[in-house]
């Protein structure tokens, strides 16, 4: 079992890159929100303009590659736009990654947040209507608190992915647990194959509780709302699509 151990040094070395890893994960998963919300609302506008510029950005979003949108985000950006933007070439690649992340996130956050919005049933919209609240007092007060318990599951697994998806940001130079484990490996090295089968072993349990961590989060924040549900209403919740069901 000693095997499996690193040394306290080692283990120091990972915190830190775990803690920066968090960093990142936190920036992205708040510009990634930001953008599901505004893209995911847009794709749904009334407005022809907003809904092009809304479908434009999730197909960029999704379809270019978070290897590639770093690369520019850290290397391209700060040469191309460091004259006009000169806070750009003082940012850090933690940040510049967390863009990144962030971007891609959005994109697909957004059909989350766009499919949860339709799945709330007609019935709703046109109550809201006859009670003559403008637009944004519909999503803000009907919509969006029903769309949540359809949202939360699957926004939960894309924030695993982007998680993930931080050890990209090694590959362009920044810090995190992945590029703490890349300076470990050196002095690995001298312990043959196995030091290293043992270190990158510590490093998935990190990563794994790291994700556990956000379901966990995840998970108590559908609790809290089902409770929020259960007292305004007075039954227990239940999923949308059987309540959708039983209004039919």
């Amino acid at each position: 079992m000693e095997d499996l151990v690193l040394t306290p040094g080692q283990y120091a070395q990972l915190w830190n890159g775990a803690l920066a890893t968090v960093r990142i994960l936190a920036g992205a998963f708040a510009l990634g929100l930001f953008l599901s919300l505004v893209v995911g609302v847009g794709r749904l506008s009334e407005r022809k303009w907003v809904r092009g510029i809304s479908f434009g950005f999730v197909e960029f979003a999704r379809g270019i590659s978070s290897i590639i949108l770093l690369t520019i985000m850290v290397i391209a950006i700060p040469i191309l736009l460091g004259d006009v933007f000169p806070w750009l070439r003082g940012r850090s690649v933690a940040v510049l990654g967390a863009i990144a992340l962030g971007l891609n996130m959005g994109g697909y956050g957004a059909e989350i947040i766009r499919g949860s919005i339709l799945a709330i049933p007609k019935g709703q919209g046109e109550a809201c209507i006859a009670l003559n609240l403008s637009p944004t007092q519909r999503l803000r007060f009907v919509v969006l608190p029903q769309a949540l318990r359809i949202i939360l599951p699957p926004m939960g697994n894309l924030t695993i992915e982007i998680l993930k998806g931080t050890a990209l940001v090694s590959v362009v130079a920044g810090f995190d647990l992945m590029r703490a484990t890349q300076n470990l490996i050196a002095g690995m090295l001298a312990q043959g194959a196995l030091g290293v089968t043992v270190l990158f072993i510590n490093v998935l349990f990190i990563y794994f509780i790291l994700a556990q961590g956000v379901n966990g989060l995840f998970r108590l924040a559908e609790r809290v709302l089902d409770r929020r549900f259960e007292q305004r209403t007075g039954r227990s919740a239940v999923p949308i699509n059987v309540a959708a069901t039983a209004g039919s």
